[in-house]
């Protein structure tokens, strides 16, 4: 907001998500409605008057639209910044544990230089901090690394876009505190899908490995997943939910774990190509040991992967070492573009809202038709991008998993006293681990152990959460998913799904199973919390309902808006 003695804007308490997209909502409604402007164009006759034209050959019917077309232009980029320049600044609040614990063990520091216990060097952590109070792009080149790795794009999230609400803008909750039961329950969840990766999703609850699982993460004092009657089952273990509903997202609990436009065929173009992935050796996990733990923190890299590391056949995703291994070398969007073109290929019917299925003699193209689904995905995904990363860098900086798992070892081998909750240092999960490895240390599916990047809130999580918004405004949600499949235990076929819930199983619920199982996904690799990718999905969602709207009034088409449903269940037109 301006502030009339100083000038300057002044920031405003931090509104709700729900706040946010009504406020939002009513922006874009008043620009719209400002926006309109004649059908009909006046010919600009100063640009006529200097056209040539001697030439018999030659026809110039004029520039379209001219002078008039061009001040409609600038009225639209107008109208959608001062939409936008409304929406007001919220406090941004990180959850308070890099003020209370000055050796930093609460924060993102890894690829900076740490002691031999893995306790960053407060030098090096200091000038991280400053470069990312003053933004100086010179100070970003000051901060000293300790090895090759370098910093993930600590700039990113200071980028400007010229649609949509400005990073600055957008804001998610603190994340859950080092020493908080929920950051411990989160990290035994992060132990259990470390432990079970290489468990068939069908085998899940019918073998003593997740039934354990199942039991310990019902103990907790502060567990945060899907249940069912409050409790977690086989058919609720390592899926999504959004925080405050028991439940999972909507379909997200509906039919096998994994979601249909991860498992069927798609056609890119003439190629048609079968889901089987390159994938993992099974019982193989790395940074187990403190010596390659502590390297993986300093970033002395490079870190190849080992002769072995890969099985050498390719496989259907049936367990969570194909989905970490999916997530760990996936290209930008690729399973959101892998699930546009199934939907394109299968004509699956548009949202009931879109202008073009009523109309008789024109097709929407590149406004409501192919060409428009495929580049919005990436239209909404980079500026959740951006979000995501001024939310990583520039608030939060919150150490991932792995550098918890860290802190976890240090405390039970009795090298530091680190206030970290019972829940986690008396975990079966941990000690089991323990009896596996010989370290407290968290497995991890990559050799190369995460991101050099903060944890909170996580980049797939938020393009997810922005591509599949995206999709479920253009399509028909409740399209029900003809002919379910699901992966065969071996991973080498797909066989038909006879749950009797096949038939529930829609468009709607499948993208947002897909959402989840890319979001959760990064947890079984060890690389996120489940708070990571929950609030991830809800990040990207705001981020590409705020450029939905932003686009509203540049349609010549008669658009009131396309109506779908979000992840936490509500319906919204936009």
């Amino acid at each position: 907001m301006l502030d009339e003695k100083t000038g300057k804007d002044t920031p405003q308490p931090s509104l709700s998500r729900r706040a946010f997209l009504a406020r939002l909502s009513v922006s874009t409604a008043v620009a719209s409605t400002a926006m309109s402007a004649p059908a009909v164009f006046a010919k600009n006759d100063d640009e006529s008057a200097d056209i040539d034209d001697t030439s018999a050959e030659t026809h110039v019917s004029g520039t379209v639209g001219g002078e008039a077309r061009r001040e409609r232009a600038f009225q639209i980029r107008l109208k959608a910044a001062i939409a936008e320049h409304k929406v007001p600044i919220p406090l941004q609040i990180d959850n308070g544990d890099e003020l209370l614990y000055p050796n930093r063990i609460g924060s993102f520091s890894k690829a900076l230089p740490h002691d031999k216990i893995g306790e960053v060097d407060p030098r090096a952590y200091g000038s991280l901090l400053t470069a990312v109070s003053t933004g100086d792009p010179q100070d970003f080149d000051r901060i000293p690394l300790g090895g090759t790795t370098k910093l993930a794009n600590p700039q990113g999230g200071l980028t400007f876009s010229l649609e949509g609400t400005d990073t600055g803008q957008l804001t998610i909750p603190p994340a859950p505190a080092l020493a908080s039961a929920e950051r411990a329950g989160e990290m035994v969840e992060d132990y259990w899908m470390a432990l079970t990766r290489d468990i068939p999703f069908s085998q899940y609850g019918k073998e003593p490995v997740t039934a354990a699982a199942i039991a310990e993460l019902n103990t907790l004092s502060d567990f945060r997943g899907p249940k069912v009657a409050g409790q977690v089952t086989a058919g609720t273990l390592f899926r999504g939910r959004i925080t405050g509903f028991q439940g999972g997202m909507p379909g997200d609990l509906v039919g096998p774990y994994i979601s249909q436009f991860l498992l069927q065929d798609v056609n890119f173009g003439a190629l048609i190509v079968k889901q089987k992935y390159q994938t993992r050796t099974g019982g193989l996990d790395y940074l187990t040991d403190f010596a390659s733990w502590l390297r993986c923190q300093n970033g002395q890299g490079p870190f190849p992967p080992p002769k072995n590391a890969f099985s050498g056949t390719t496989t259907y995703i049936k367990n969570g070492r194909d989905l970490a291994a999916y997530d760990h070398v996936d290209f930008y969007d690729q399973a959101y573009l892998t699930a546009a073109l199934w939907l394109l290929q299968k004509n699956v019917p548009f949202n009931k809202d879109n202008p073009y299925p009523t109309t008789s003699n024109q097709g929407g193209g590149i406004t409501f038709g192919n060409n428009r689904v495929l580049s919005l995905l990436y239209e909404v995904s980079i500026q959740a991008s951006r979000a995501v990363f001024y939310q990583k860098w520039q608030v939060h900086r919150t150490l991932r998993p792995e550098a918890y798992g860290g802190l976890v070892h240090n405390t039970l081998t009795r090298v530091a006293d680190y206030p970290l909750h019972g829940d986690v240092l008396n975990s079966h999960a941990v000690s089991s681990v323990f009896s596996r490895y010989g370290t407290y240390l968290l497995p991890h599916a990559d050799w190369d152990g995460c991101p050099a990047h903060p944890s909170y809130a996580e980049a797939h999580s938020s393009g997810a959460g922005a591509s599949i918004t995206a999709l479920k405004w253009l399509f028909d949600e409740s399209f029900v998913i003809p002919n379910p499949v699901v992966a065969t235990d071996d991973g080498q076929s797909l066989i038909a799904y006879t749950g009797s819930d096949a038939g529930q199983m829609t468009v709607g619920g499948e993208l947002n199973k897909l959402a989840s199982n890319i979001a959760l996904g990064r947890d079984i690799e060890a690389v996120h919390w489940r708070s990571d990718a929950v609030e991830g999905l809800l990040l990207g969602e705001a981020a590409a309902i705020s450029v939905l709207a932003d686009q509203r009034s540049t349609y010549n088409e008669r658009f009131g808006g396309l109506t779908f449903t979000m992840f936490d269940g509500t319906k919204i037109t936009v």
